[in-house]
């Protein structure tokens, strides 16, 4: 590790002393014209033309550590890459894709290094979105087969990555047989039957709960729950039945090979009632931790941490404090104090450790639910590459959205529509992927370069993401070790120590655009060398003195 470390090191110097701060795709305001697909696409996407590898180092295997201290990245399928020309993403399409997201070779560097893959909804539905499922047990035809999950199961098993499914089950879609026999219950009203209270409802003339939506049950005076949308009714959790059939579910897909799930809406299982619905996810997993004991799972609990920690108990939350436009990362990229950013880690993992001794941080950016980062933070400003050094080398377990590494832009903007949000994702390179129903963003306004643009770019911000997760993997401890924030007595530059078993780490972020130097020995650390360094500029340690170049960080070891 310290001769791959060594290795990187030097490659990164060569690279960011070539650069400067202006690197980056988006330096360049215009888009350079693709070359636009000249027939139907073949199965299999063109070759990439002369990708730059970040290093000719290879990171064997038995450095390689198989737990859940993993990069993940989030695909929304319809919009991803398209296998047979219908404009819709497809589960083959990911399969096409999967040397672009992991070739198999952990540290050739060709390819993006991604160790994790979160699948938006597969499952029936007649949204784009499919987070109205209608038939939990096939995949929408849209996007493949089952047959298609297994193979790409498989490969990406055979190359280190796990995959989790978004499993939807706060709510159905109503075209799920479950609802049509609940609908058929009422209007029959008969309440012996096995789906009568399949989902929550009430019959009037009683008043519905404060602050929950509800629709008519056709022919009848009972109304169902439906919080998200009249298509989205909300399945009962008081029912034995409800709870034995999402449990049926999971064990399915986890015997299919999936390797965990995301759970949309975890928070609405008893909308309202945070403690009831953490109560739900610790029986809930524990059922699927007898099926699965190394299962993956995290959570959306969109709300504050004070919320969020009701439910660490049960499983890891993504952390929505640290994401978006006024989110922590955001502005500690902008110059702000990574003091403060470091601090708040450090309690936030108290916190969750104290609820669930294998809690981890999940830290994102954006997502599919939230406007595209490369709209706040771009690469010409050097913001983006902090961004992505500062909840990359972090610990536990960071998720980036697709597209996020080519500075794709997108944002719900005056249409007030999430397809804005899940735009196709720009290749450049004759894929036939269309944008969701619903899109309005202009698409001279998307991306500075496409995929193909920026392959061979040794500048490029896809080019900068293969890095900062190379050194990621190249330095364990920085995802799984015990955290400790570094004083360093500035705004601008701080950081922490990881210790992991016998590895003690440092990483030491400067956000600011000059250089600065900084007295190891004030803060009481003690590191002989520069592991690793990525960013804007370089860094040299001295004795105790490290110099660190503006928006550079910095991986130091003992």
């Amino acid at each position: 590790m310290k001769k791959l470390s060594a290795l990187i090191l030097t490659l990164l110097f060569l690279l960011s002393a070539c650069s400067g701060p202006s690197a980056g795709p988006s330096a360049t305001p215009t888009e350079a014209p693709s070359s636009g697909p000249s027939e139907a696409p073949s199965e299999e996407p063109p070759a990439p033309a002369g990708e730059a590898a970040v290093t000719d180092v290879t990171i064997e295997d038995g450095d390689l550590i198989d737990d859940n201290y993993r990069v993940f990245y989030e695909i929304f399928v319809g919009s991803f890459s398209d296998s047979d020309g219908d404009g819709v993403g497809d589960l083959r399409g990911i399969i096409n894709r999967m040397d672009y997201l992991n070739d198999g070779d952990t540290g050739d560097g060709l390819s993006l290094g991604i160790e994790g893959i979160w699948l938006s909804p597969i499952l029936t539905s007649k949204s784009y979105h499919k987070y109205d499922v209608d038939d939990y047990y096939q995949v929408d035809p849209a996007f493949g087969t089952e047959d298609d999950l297994k193979e790409l199961l498989d490969l990406c098993h055979e190359r280190g990555v796990k995959v989790i499914m978004d499993m939807v089950i706060n709510h159905s879609g109503k075209g799920n047989p479950w609802f049509t026999a609940f609908t058929a219950a009422h209007q029959n009203g008969d309440p012996s039957d096995p789906y009568y209270d399949f989902y929550t409802w009430y019959a009037a003339p009683d008043n519905p709960p404060a602050g929950r939506t509800f629709y008519p049950i056709p022919g009848t005076d009972h109304y169902y729950e439906g919080n998200f949308s009249s298509d989205m009714p909300e399945l009962n959790y008081d029912n034995e039945a409800v709870r034995q059939a999402v449990v049926d579910v999971a064990k399915y897909y986890l015997d299919l090979g999936v390797d965990g799930f995301r759970f949309d809406a975890a928070k609405y299982i008893y909308f309202g009632d945070n403690e009831k619905s953490g109560q739900f996810w610790v029986w809930y997993m524990d059922q699927l931790r007898a099926i699965k004991p190394d299962i993956y799972t995290v959570a959306e609990v969109w709300d504050a941490d004070s919320v969020t920690f009701d439910y660490f108990p049960a499983l890891n939350c993504f952390d929505f404090t640290v994401s978006q436009t006024e989110g922590r990362i955001a502005a500690t990229a902008k110059g702000g104090s990574v003091d403060a950013y470091t601090s708040y880690v450090d309690g936030y993992l108290d916190e969750i450790l104290a609820l669930n001794e294998d809690a981890m941080m999940v830290p994102f950016i954006a997502n599919h639910d939230t406007d595209r980062a490369a709209g706040y933070l771009t690469a010409a400003s050097g913001q983006a590459q902090m961004a992505a050094n500062l909840y990359l080398l972090s610990p536990g377990s960071p998720f980036l959205y697709y597209g996020e590494e080519i500075g794709m832009r997108g944002s719900r903007g005056g249409a007030n529509t999430d397809a804005n949000r899940r735009l196709r994702m720009e290749w450049g390179d004759g894929d036939t992927i269309a944008d969701p129903e619903g899109s309005t963003y202009a698409a001279d306004k998307r991306v500075s370069a496409t995929v193909q643009e920026q392959l061979s770019d040794a500048d490029s911000l896809y080019n900068y993401y293969k890095r900062v997760i190379l050194v990621r993997r190249a330095n364990p401890a920085i995802a799984r070790g015990d955290y400790t924030p570094l004083d360093l007595e500035g705004s601008e530059v701080g950081g922490f120590v990881s210790v992991y078993g016998d590895d003690t780490v440092a990483v030491i972020h400067n956000t600011g655009t000059e250089a600065a130097t900084v007295d190891l020995s004030a803060a009481g650390a003690s590191f002989t060398r520069i592991n690793d360094a990525v960013g804007l500029g370089t860094a040299s340690l001295e004795g105790t003195t490290l110099t660190l170049d503006g928006q550079t960080s910095v991986v130091l070891g003992q």
